[in-house]
């Protein structure tokens, strides 16, 4: 699973795996743009960076924030070119994306859907055994990441539940 945080000046991203049922952590990082830099050719380093990663760690699923509402359009208007420019490497490589809210995301990794950034990183820390909390936009990525496995494996649970009850 591949996670990732998009903005357009720094997207993080983060690759977990499951083995032997245990959430395992593979890579994490960042792309950087620079600042700057115009909108476009800081969109093509991003989009550059990305390709890099998903040709390097090939993974089966990208995994995305879902949009949100925000107070300030124009913020949520540049997010979403870089939004789009994850969802069109993912496509490239024909890879299917899922997207969680942040609700769902919090949720899932601390139990509590209005949980602060810093419950998130430190959960983050803590089921992956990191060393160091990473930074907040790769932290973020990875907690995508695991998000997605939690909800695939409830996925799996209840199809497995459905057909026994049948």
């Amino acid at each position: 699973m591949l996670g990732i945080d998009p903005g357009t000046r720094v997207v993080g991203f983060g690759v977990v795996d499951l083995r032997g049922g245990a959430i395992c952590h593979v890579v994490h990082g960042t792309v950087r743009a620079p600042r700057d830099e115009p909108l476009p050719a800081r969109l093509a380093t991003i989009r550059a960076g990305l390709e890099q990663v998903l040709r390097s760690q090939a993974p089966a699923v990208v995994v995305l924030e879902g949009l949100f509402y925000a107070r300030n359009v124009k913020s949520v208007l540049t997010l979403a070119h870089a939004r789009g420019v994850a969802l069109e490497v993912a496509a490239s490589f024909e890879l299917p994306v899922m997207e969680y809210s942040p609700m769902e995301l919090k949720r899932s990794l601390v139990g509590y859907g209005r949980a602060t950034k810093l419950q998130v990183a430190r959960m983050v820390q803590r089921l992956l055994g990191l060393a160091d909390e990473p930074s907040p936009d790769a932290g973020d990525a990875l907690a995508l990441a695991i998000c997605h496995l939690h909800a695939d494996r409830l996925r799996s649970l209840r199809g497995a539940a459905m057909r026994r009850s049948r």
